[in-house]
């Protein structure tokens, strides 16, 4: 029902990848994300649709992710590069498109856009009331739930009864609101979801469709999900959140990243992963990219663009390598010699500034140089900024006296310049 429902936007979107990619036409000429009307009549005649038709479909692959637009150029979203093979990405999209419907099928100008707003934070509740529901339900019934629902809104942002209250400190701006009937708003609400494929309305009554029940569904697992962070985490910056994980053994730190990500949008999510990624410890490199595995398939524009950065280079190839298929104990086959002993480095930092002295030991097995010589050779050529710290730092905590003496020397040289 996804692919179905989504069928035109994705057609709309191969050919604006195409057509408008880097070397191609612009998508505009004023640089926003509406086509321009030459534009969208060359995807008319290109597509055997009508531009009207064009504009909608274009509209329907931003919303969904199928397509995005930077500048004046497009290019496909990940969901686009996935709908071939991966099911998931498609019914995301279409999550995606049904969180939007108020975009999709904007409501009529002489409404109120506060009463317009009341509306749209309520509404989740009545498609909740309707999957509980199970069938369909009389609008009517609808239309009393939506507004105890908006008066509950209003006493929540304050306790005065602005029917009630007079004179100077009424505000004028609940006045519109509070006067809007909201009939006529659940009728836009309801045509504005069907729309969309979430429900179906008609003979004074309306029905979720499957997928509206599953989307629903997956809101409140997502809404339950986020409930089980421990305390304090969910609220933290990407920072503190994975520093606090830090501590966490792996399957309840995926949990954590789970609850974190559930409770924040995917895009600003990743964005500042990544950022956290940047910084000079070494331990939230490793957890920043454990927390965009949760992620999965979203964050892949994002940590590809990262590939020109040394410091997270090796970290973005593994996980573009597993995001890819490959066994995560044979993804490091897809390192160079020189960036995995930079890995090494940047792993033993990590271990240095937080794990145990013989924790650091045992990460030598790890190092893809067969000899200690060998490995101490490459680690000085490198150049990772933490080299001498984390052999000042094996050194003291290798019980062997004559290893020690030899890291100890190349801690020396490299802090030397030798």
């Amino acid at each position: 029902m996804a692919r179905s429902g989504l069928a035109a936007a994705a057609r709309v979107a191969r050919w604006a990848d195409a057509a408008l990619g880097p070397g191609g036409d612009s998508a505009t000429t004023d640089g926003k994300a509406t086509l321009s009307d030459a534009t969208a009549e060359r995807a008319a005649r290109h597509l055997g649709l009508t531009a009207a038709q064009v504009r909608a479909d274009w509209d329907t692959a931003r919303l969904a992710g199928l397509i995005e637009v930077h500048g004046d150029t497009a290019r496909p979203g990940w969901r686009l590069r996935a709908w071939n093979r991966d099911d998931s990405a498609v019914l995301r999209g279409w999550v995606a498109l049904c969180d939007a419907w108020s975009l999709a099928h904007p409501e009529p100008e002489e409404y109120e856009p506060a009463a317009v707003a009341e509306v749209v934070t309520a509404m989740p509740q009545v498609l909740s009331f309707l999957q509980l529901s199970a069938g369909p339900v009389p609008v009517p019934q609808l239309l009393d739930l939506l507004q105890q629902r908006v008066t509950e809104l209003r006493t929540e942002r304050c306790e005065i009864d602005y029917a009630q209250q007079t004179g100077p400190l009424r505000p004028a701006l609940t006045e519109p609101a509070a006067d809007a009937p909201l009939e006529p708003l659940l009728d836009w609400a309801l045509r504005a979801l069907a729309s969309v494929g979430a429900l179906t309305y008609g003979d004074g009554q309306a029905t979720l469709t499957p997928l509206g029940s599953w989307a629903v569904w997956v809101k409140l697992e997502q809404i339950c999900v986020a409930a089980q962070s421990p305390a304090g985490n969910i609220e933290q910056g990407a920072e503190d959140m994975l520093r606090g994980c830090g501590r966490l053994r792996p399957n309840a730190a995926r949990a954590e990243y789970r609850a974190w990500l559930a409770a924040r949008p995917v895009g600003s999510a990743v964005t500042e992963l990544i950022d956290a990624a940047r910084g000079e410890d070494a331990l939230l490199r490793g957890l920043a990219f454990e927390a965009l595995r949760v992620v999965g398939a979203p964050a892949e524009p994002e940590v590809r663009t990262v590939l020109d950065e040394p410091t997270l280079r090796p970290y973005a190839l593994l996980w573009l390598a597993e995001h890819d298929g490959a066994d995560p104990e044979d993804a490091h086959e897809v390192l160079t010699r020189e960036e995995s002993t930079w890995l090494w480095v940047d792993t033993a930092a990590a271990v240095a500034d937080h794990g145990e002295a013989p924790l650091l030991v045992r990460h030598l097995e790890s190092a893809v140089q067969p000899t200690v010589p060998a490995l101490l050779s490459e680690v000085r050529a490198v150049g990772h900024p933490r080299t001498v710290q984390v052999l000042v730092a094996l050194a003291a905590a290798h019980p062997d006296p004559a290893l020690a003496k030899a890291v100890r020397r190349a801690a020396f040289q490299v802090h030397t310049g030798g």
